[in-house]
């Protein structure tokens, strides 16, 4: 079925989906600063929130991208060293960021954890991370460079693969993030042992997306 729709490599999106998903960005920020404030339920919301605002982006970039790559060879250039360049960038910054020791350990102050927020609360805490996400125009010019990678030149049905893989993305984030609101606290007590970790993460997932842009900006035009 995937074969159908024009979709490679659906093993290689999952996995850099994953560590696109394990690297802290301002997403993840937030979802542990929710839960170290509000427990579990209140990152949770954030999760949610979060994943609602991604599927704003996924679907206004699966019309774009699907017109766009329509168009012409001068889109589809613009397109193409556009969102070369914002991988490069990405990949640059995670693998030579220095290691940051003020980061954690503030979330770590602010850890005043409400045992059962109400309603109200998790409903704004979804609102702000719907927005975090909704926002930013950084999210919709990532799936706009990396979702295309993964649908074959000269596909049949370009948007509903899009769309489709766009899915996957949102579904693999799901339990990734709330394994951050649920180690949201644990983190507080161990602060030495999640900085290491996550330097080694960074330099992974750069390299990966530095191997993406690359990728791109070599690419030719897919709908001749």
């Amino acid at each position: 079925m995937l074969e159908s729709l024009g979709i490679a490599h659906i093993g290689l999106f999952v996995l850099a989906g994953w560590l696109l998903n394990l690297t802290p960005g301002p997403d993840v920020l937030y979802i542990i600063t929710s839960a170290l404030r509000g427990g579990f339920r209140a990152g949770a919301a954030a999760t949610l929130g979060i994943t609602a605002g991604c599927f704003v982006h996924i679907f206004a970039a699966a019309l774009g991208v699907s017109a766009l790559l329509a168009t012409s060879s001068v889109a589809f250039a613009a397109l193409k060293w556009m969102g070369a360049a914002y991988l490069l960038y990405v990949g640059a910054r995670l693998v030579f960021a220095r290691p940051t020791s003020g980061v954690v350990p503030e979330l770590a102050l602010q850890a005043e954890v409400l045992t059962s927020p109400s309603r109200a609360d998790l409903g704004a805490t979804f609102r702000r991370g719907f927005l975090t996400n909704a926002l930013n125009p950084k999210v919709a010019l990532f799936f706009l460079a990396f979702v295309p990678q993964f649908i074959a030149p000269g596909a049949p049905h370009q948007t509903l693969a899009f769309l489709l893989l766009g899915f996957v993305f949102n579904a693999n984030a799901l339990p990734v993030n709330l394994a951050y609101a649920a180690l949201a606290t644990w983190a507080t007590r161990h602060v030495g042992v999640v900085q290491r970790g996550m330097r080694w993460l960074d330099r992974i997932a750069g390299t990966v997306f530095i191997a993406f842009g690359l990728r791109l900006a070599l690419s030719h035009q897919s709908t001749s």
